[in-house]
């Protein structure tokens, strides 16, 4: 745990990507197996299933620190984080240097999980001996392991570079080899970095090619250069995914790595007459005959395991494919845009009912392109997707590869009314805030946003906030409506979940609008309005 618990605090103290990927490749050079596969999946993201409620922790906290628990309240408020505020709480400076005599592994598998199988007093004294016994730092990064809150600003391209460095192998390989489910054991470990004798899994989808926004404002010639270097398409507004078929079995894999299957059984079923060796990368979109539907309406298959026969009939997703992976069980990803095109489309024609295809644009101009973008609601698409017709299929994130044309977004004027702090970095700070619109003479919420402002701007909100609280909810504060910020979203729809009566999709802050009154914020009904005219 002394290894990992220096490379926890090595990556949070830097900002630099370099640094990072270095730290991780030394470790990661020198870490057994076992614990290589567990470092890799908690600093990728992955989580354990939560072992412990933060109720229990505080409440065992307040036992334990023999603080009250008004005090603990304050004190996790004012932090933030409730792993750190336990190793603020629990560091009387008694154990500097006191950490767990065991490998990270053996920590996870013979410490962490089994807590899984002991009654509430059990886990209770094992905990609680873990905060008294450990100096400050290695008391943290057990509570984050606890929480499954371990985020420390690295991304799992970042891993991907430095257990490549260490195997000497390809990145593309080695984030390939972490698509899809992935068991963090040490032989998994063995296989992740070990040479390729062919034997992938079956199942396993390509890392996804992803694109950057396009500012539409600027001169697409000087930025671009001529239209016939790119190929246009619609951008839609579904779910990405890859469709993998190989011996004889189907998988539809999304890009957070989730199997959809058993969800989407239509697109599975038409899918039976691919040849095997076939990987396509499209999108599911809920289409019926008139077209393509809200996404509102794609939204009632996503939370559901199974679907039963009416929301089948109501709700029929399709697969748009827009390119073409594997063919033959030979790997295309190098080729280029257009071969990969036409390979696609060649497909289509032999099996024209397992997929749609993705429709390619004919814009001479940017102007014409433009115009077509234009149209972008009333087709209910986002708007262009522009890929380089000479490229070939990237891992993640290329500038000059793919880009997205999307159409300017939907702008709300609201009042902020709540406020509560954010996580990370930004745990201290009030950071994640809900808007509120008018309704007569009541202000309703209606959408919450976490991004948009710069630091300057969050430390002043901040500050404001802590003066003018009126009540408090648990960490959440109600605030005076006294500020008013523009909100963008990218979709609106009519919901019956939701108070206002309107859900929005990706709302962040575009500005504060410190030249508006709360009394200019706009109404309800307005909003309400909008959302019936984009269903």
């Amino acid at each position: 745990m002394l290894r990992f618990t220096r490379l926890y605090a090595e990556l949070d103290r830097t900002t630099s990507t370099n640094a990072k990927v270095a730290a991780m490749a030394r470790y990661f050079a020198v870490a057994s197996a076992a614990d290589a596969a567990w470092a890799l999946s908690f600093l990728s993201g992955r989580r354990i299933k939560r072992l412990v409620g933060p109720a229990l922790l505080r409440t065992w906290l307040t036992e334990a620190s023999s603080h009250p628990s008004w005090l603990v309240d304050e004190c996790y408020e004012s932090v933030g984080d409730l792993a750190e505020t336990i190793a603020l709480l629990m560091d009387d400076g008694s154990h500097e240097g006191a950490t767990l005599d065991v490998s990270l592994g053996e920590f996870v598998d013979e410490h962490l999980l089994t807590l899984r199988r002991l009654e509430v007093e059990q886990q209770q004294a094992r905990v609680t001996a873990w905060w008294t016994s450990l100096d400050a730092e290695t008391c943290f990064v057990v509570n984050k392991l606890l929480t499954g809150a371990l985020r420390v600003g690295v991304s799992q391209t970042l891993v991907a570079r430095a257990v490549a460095e260490v195997g000497d192998l390809p990145r593309d390989v080695i984030t390939h080899r972490l698509m899809g489910p992935w068991t963090p054991t040490a032989e998994a470990f063995e296989a992740l970095i070990a040479p390729d004798d062919g034997s992938a899994d079956v199942s396993r989808p390509y890392p996804f090619c992803l694109a950057h926004a396009l500012d539409g404002d600027g001169d697409l010639d000087e930025t671009l250069g001529a239209t016939d270097a790119w190929q246009a398409e619609w951008k839609w507004d579904g779910i990405r995914c890859q469709l993998v078929k190989r011996v004889g079995q189907i998988f539809l894999w999304s890009r957070g790595g989730e199997l959809l299957g058993e969800r989407f059984p239509e697109v599975i079923a038409a899918a039976a007459e691919l040849p095997d060796g076939v990987v396509v990368d499209g999108e599911l979109l809920a289409w019926a005959e008139a077209g393509v539907l809200p996404f509102s309406e794609l939204q009632r298959r996503i939370g559901r395991k199974t679907v039963g026969k009416k929301l089948l009939s109501d709700v029929p997703v399709v697969l748009l494919a827009y390119d073409m992976l594997e063919q033959d069980s030979d790997d295309l990803r190098a080729l280029e845009t257009s071969e990969r095109r036409g390979r696609l489309e060649a497909l289509a024609r032999e099996h024209p009912q397992a997929f749609r295809l993705s429709e390619v644009l004919d814009g001479r101009s940017w102007d014409d392109l433009a115009a077509l973008r234009a149209t972008s609601r009333e087709r209910r698409v986002e708007g262009l997707m522009l890929k380089r017709r000479d490229a070939r299929y990237d891992v993640g994130r290329r500038k000059g590869t793919w880009w997205k044309w999307k159409v300017e977004p939907h702008t709300v004027d609201a009042v902020l009314l709540y406020a509560q702090q954010g996580h990370g970095r930004r745990s201290n700070l009030y950071t994640d805030y809900t808007f509120a619109v008018w309704s007569g003479e009541e202000l309703v919420p209606f959408a919450k946003a976490y991004s948009g402002l710069d630091n300057a701007e969050i430390g002043e909100l901040d500050r404001w906030i802590r003066k003018h609280t009126k009540e408090r909810f648990g960490p959440v504060r109600s605030v005076e409506p006294q500020h008013v910020f523009e909100l963008a979203f990218e979709g609106i729809a009519s919901s019956k979940r939701h108070k206002s009566g309107v859900a929005v999709r990706f709302p962040r802050i575009v500005r504060w609008r410190r030249d508006l009154s709360v009394e200019d914020a706009d109404r309800l009904d307005d909003v309400r309005r909008l959302a019936e005219s984009v269903s």
